[in-house]
């Protein structure tokens, strides 16, 4: 691909996902809103699942043509790039509050994918058990977050909505979905083949351009939830999308390679320890204090610029 064509598509691939993250939140706001139902909880499904389809299409396909470096690194180097650098921002820019009472078991959900997934790829290879394990923590995180939505969804209280508003609302979320998706993709294609034309090593491109590539949903959506106060869908959001990509990518990257889906050696002392302790460090404030810190952010993300160097 030439080295001008590749940029062309960066630029149009950023300004699509911006641009779709825009309406993506403001739509996910609106939809929380009507129905009543916190947007914790909808940044934790809906719009989670939404900006996660980068690394589950990118992740699998890469997986299914035998680049398991790369499923790897795109999976496992999201979840770190999700935290480290996305989740950091949203702490250093906005005042982060969460009930313990109410969002402890996705914290809880989220550590326990992080250590399952390292402790069953300790062989090597991502082991069958640790498979059906993480499986079914995401079956559990999303029950939860169906059982919290009807819990809080108070159907006698809604005000009533001009079905107009309705499909605009709907039609916008559905659009700036795709956006984000599409311009996801343009930058994937483009940042990697401007990587590997400098020579760059998979294992480095997946868990840097392509890592950081599939997680500009993330990013979009949290820069504009900045913009716009919506804290709660932010956070929502992230904690969403990195359990997606650890209970749910790589056990599906595995079962498409009929259980043998390896894992390198530099992987398993880098990326797994790392995605973990910076896990640890963005959810136990959040758990212990029930707020994030400034301060917190700025560790996070002098933590995640020294694992870039250390992998570069």
């Amino acid at each position: 691909m030439n080295v001008w064509v590749s940029l062309g598509l960066f630029l149009a691939g950023v300004i699509l996902a911006v641009k779709g993250g825009d309406w993506f939140v403001d739509a996910a706001g609106w939809i929380a809103r009507a129905a009543h139902i916190p947007t914790f909880i909808i940044g934790a499904t809906i719009v989670s699942i939404a900006t996660t389809m980068p690394e589950m299409i990118v992740s699998i396909l890469v997986g299914i043509e035998g680049k398991n470096e790369m499923a790897v690194g795109n999976a496992i180097g999201s979840v770190t790039a999700n935290t480290g650098l996305i989740m950091a921002i949203a702490f250093i820019f906005m005042t982060v509050k969460a009930s313990r009472s109410r969002f402890l078991r996705q914290y809880l959900v989220l550590i326990a994918s992080a250590a399952v997934l390292w402790i069953g790829s300790l062989s090597g290879y991502v082991a069958g058990w640790s498979t059906v394990v993480l499986i079914l923590l995401f079956i559990a995180f999303m029950s939860i977050n169906i059982s919290e939505a009807r819990q809080n969804s108070k159907i006698s209280d809604r005000p009533s909505i001009a079905v107009k508003e309705v499909i605009k609302n709907i039609m916008l979320f559905i659009i700036g979905a795709i956006g984000i998706v599409i311009g996801s993709s343009l930058l994937i294609r483009s940042g990697s083949a401007l990587a590997a034309a400098m020579g760059v090593p998979e294992r480095v491109i997946a868990v840097t351009m392509v890592a950081i590539g599939t997680s500009l949903p993330e990013l979009v959506t949290t820069l504009t939830a900045i913009k716009k106060k919506e804290a709660s869908l932010s956070i929502g959001n992230i904690i969403g999308a990195n359990i997606i990509d650890l209970a749910l990518i790589l056990p599906a990257c595995s079962l498409v390679s009929g259980g043998t889906f390896e894992v390198s050696a530099l992987s398993l002392q880098i990326d797994f320890p790392a995605c973990l302790f910076i896990t640890l460090a963005a959810v136990i404030p959040l758990a212990v204090k029930e707020r994030a810190y400034q301060l917190q952010g700025i560790l996070m993300l002098a933590g995640y610029a020294a694992y870039l160097v250390i992998t570069i």
